[in-house]
């Protein structure tokens, strides 16, 4: 045994130790390997007890022998004393000599004991740890073989045991210093995120990786209950660590994952949901018996291997409520001071939530206002009838029946016809005629985009999602929920796009581009087109599914040229609105003009009828309305080839063919048309000096109708 100058000697070395070290590890390395040259023991271990001598937890463990399977720190957190072998070492702190044979008829159950008894180790000796008279925990020295203490040896140790008391309160004193200063970084650095992103994913996933540097997890999810939707709560932010690009495995509360009815469902939400509103730290055999009595949280544990789960509520309000989760796999995975943690930032997280759902809501109102800013704006522009169909025709009665029919339902519809008709006059009537007439009309055109912007146009963007994409965009569909959204044009659709329509037709669900978020819409859809969508499926360039799915209720529009009887009143409706418009006097027509107007074939339909009139207001001089001073190419009513007439010369001849001669049919004079306007260009088609420029027609419109005529560009350009 070592003699009393060795004693003054090791304490000596243990009082600089404590004096020096501050890394608790390497401390009581130190105090393991000068305590090992003095007793005989296998392993090490130190408890600490609370303040009440209630509760007790293993600090600090060592094995100085080889044993096939380490025994676990079945005390890693604060546990009761009561109950345990400790309860009898309070009775009369001392330095004692314990079989752990005598403990296992006492304690057969304690699992800690019966671990020890099966690695071979038999004896424990205690030593008290006493701090200012207060006694804070035990030294426990274990051996397979008895220990031979003398009175001197159980004089040294309890001075060690003193020794290492101190150690003790310093390396906690210090990891409470150390906890405490990690939760100031921890609350900085998320107030630094809250006032520098405005995001919800970017900012979340932030304030999950700060947390994730002081308490370790696996699954990080804030859930929301919004205000009348008691007991289900909707996923607001998931991320697991360390696979942050790993979309949210852990969905317990996501009804996908259950098959039960409404009925169940709801009440495995009512469950949950009272589950959630206090803070919980769930870890081990705690969190088994929550499993065993809720089967959202079996799912998780037998799916997702969840062993502890840490539950803090944000909010319960009448508005709803709020909580955030953590989960573990490892039974011991959170502690009472990473509660604590997470229960710190609530206020935090609270004004980072609130803040959100404030954004959210001002961008979706601000866009909801401009959009019925732009559609009151353009109603109020419209000097049109009610329904802004402009005459009498049996085929225009025939599609105002149509209209009152289909109005009132929520049916999809397809409106066809040729370029000029008035597609997106119909889209508008239909509207206004709808239950949905008080929010917006959101029109958008799919022939007027690139292939790469329609998908931003139709679903929106996140800040991030491509080059360009500086801040986040609400799409057409958000800011048609609750009204309705006009595709015009939607047979340019690109096919990648035709697939992601028809899911939102059908599932009413559709994602912002770069986001991962799935969003709702309870827009109607009406869509128009001047291709024979039938053809384009045919030719695979349009999905047939798509194409049934849009064309529920079709509404085709007859061209101009097979309803002559609406040709007056819309050119008295256009020189009304077109002379206000360009602040010149309202001059009359001549009935020779009228009458040319109503033989020209107008393969531009309506728009066309419009802008020659538009032009005719600006040129026109004298007391009436002169057709004959346009400057650009030949006059737009010219009729055959031939030497182009000025419009008041054709007026003043009667439009009738030379005796002898056949009345040519609509499609001859439509062929007719064309080639003139051809042979003016050169044979060009598109562009400011093309064909479909003087005829004010689509090019794709214009090329569809030279082949439908037999026209080559070739042989009219040589």
């Amino acid at each position: 045994m070592p003699t009393s100058g060795q004693d003054e000697t090791l304490l000596l070395h243990l009082n600089e130790a404590i004096a020096t070290l501050r890394d608790k590890e390497v401390l009581f390395q130190v105090i393991t390997n000068k305590l090992r040259l003095i007793f005989p023991f296998d392993l090490i271990g130190i408890n600490v007890f609370d303040k009440g001598l209630l509760n007790r937890r293993l600090f600090f463990k060592n094995y100085l022998i080889t044993i096939p399977e380490p025994i676990p720190d079945f005390t890693a957190d604060f546990t009761p004393i009561a109950g345990s072998p400790i309860e009898q070492l309070l009775v009369n702190p001392r330095v004692q000599y314990i079989t752990l044979d005598e403990y296992a008829r006492d304690y057969p159950d304690f699992e800690a004991l019966n671990q020890l008894r099966q690695q071979g180790i038999q004896y424990l000796t205690l030593a008290p740890l006493w701090l200012n008279g207060h006694l804070t925990g035990y030294l426990m020295l274990a051996a397979a073989r008895p220990p031979a203490f003398t009175p001197a040896d159980e004089t040294l140790l309890e001075k060690i045991a003193s020794l290492v008391a101190i150690a003790v309160r310093n390396s906690l004193d210090f990891e409470e210093i150390a906890r405490r200063e990690q939760q100031r970084t921890l609350q900085l650095n998320i107030t630094n995120a809250l006032l520098s992103i405005k995001q919800r994913e970017p900012l979340f996933r932030a304030i999950a990786e700060e947390l994730g540097q002081v308490v370790t997890f696996y699954y990080f999810g804030i859930r929301v209950q919004r205000a009348g939707a008691r007991g289900t709560y909707e996923s607001f932010a998931e991320f697991t660590r360390p696979h942050e690009d790993l979309r949210a495995p852990l969905l317990a509360l996501d009804p996908n994952r259950f098959n039960n009815n409404n009925n169940e469902l709801a009440q495995l939400y009512n469950q949950v949901a009272d589950l959630l509103q206090t803070p919980g730290l769930y870890a081990g055999d705690d969190f088994r018996a929550l499993a065993t009595r809720y089967p959202a949280m079996r799912y998780i544990y037998e799916t997702h291997q969840v062993r502890a789960l840490l539950i803090v509520p944000i909010w319960q309000r009448p508005d709803g409520a709020a909580v955030l989760m953590l989960a573990s796999p490892t039974p011991a995975g959170f502690g009472p001071n990473d509660l604590g943690t997470v229960q710190a930032l609530v206020p935090q997280i609270t004004l980072a939530l609130e803040n959100l759902f404030a954004f959210e809501q001002i961008e979706e109102l601000k866009a909801q206002v401009e959009q019925e800013r732009t559609y009151l704006i353009d109603e109020i522009n419209t000097d049109r009838p009610t329904d802004g169909l402009i005459g009498n025709s049996p085929a225009l009665q025939l599609l105002r029946q149509r209209i009152a029919q289909v109005a009132g339902t929520d049916a999809t519809v397809l409106i066809t016809g040729e370029t000029g008709t008035g597609k997106e006059v119909v889209a508008r009537a239909l509207h206004q005629a709808s239950p949905r007439h008080s929010r917006a009309l959101v029109k958008l055109n799919c022939a007027a985009l690139p292939a790469q912007l329609i998908e931003s146009e139709l679903f929106g963007h996140e800040k991030g999602a491509f080059t360009g994409a500086v801040e986040r965009r609400i799409g057409k569909f958000e800011l048609a929920d609750g009204g309705t959204i006009f595709l015009d044009e939607v047979g340019e659709l690109p096919l990648d796009l035709q697939a992601k329509l028809l899911r939102v037709l059908q599932e009413k669900e559709f994602e912002r581009l770069g986001g991962n978020r799935v969003l709702t819409t309870d827009a109607r859809v009406l869509a128009a087109t001047n291709r024979v969508l039938e053809d384009e499926v045919r030719a695979g360039r349009f999905r047939a599914d798509l194409y049934y799915r849009l064309n529920v209720f079709p509404m085709h529009l007859a061209p101009l040229r097979e309803r002559p009887e609406d040709i007056a009143p819309l050119v008295q409706h256009y020189l009304a609105t077109l002379s206000k418009r360009l602040a010149r006097p309202p001059r009359p027509i001549r009935p020779a003009d009228l009458a040319a107007l109503h033989a020209y074939p107008w393969p531009g339909n309506i728009r066309e009828l419009e802008h020659v009139l538009e032009q005719a207001i600006i040129v026109s001089q004298g007391a009436w309305l002169e057709f004959g001073g346009f400057a650009a190419g030949p006059p737009l009513l010219a009729l055959p080839p031939g030497p182009t007439p000025a419009l008041a010369e054709v007026a003043s001849t009667p439009p009738t063919p030379a005796d002898g001669v056949p009345l040519k049919t609509l499609r001859e004079q439509e062929r007719d048309h064309i080639l003139a306007a051809l042979r003016h260009t050169g044979g060009r088609v598109s562009g400011a000096q093309g064909a479909a420029t003087i005829l004010d027609i689509n090019p794709k419109t214009l090329e569809a109708r030279m082949k439908k005529l037999g026209i080559r560009r070739t042989v009219v350009a040589g």
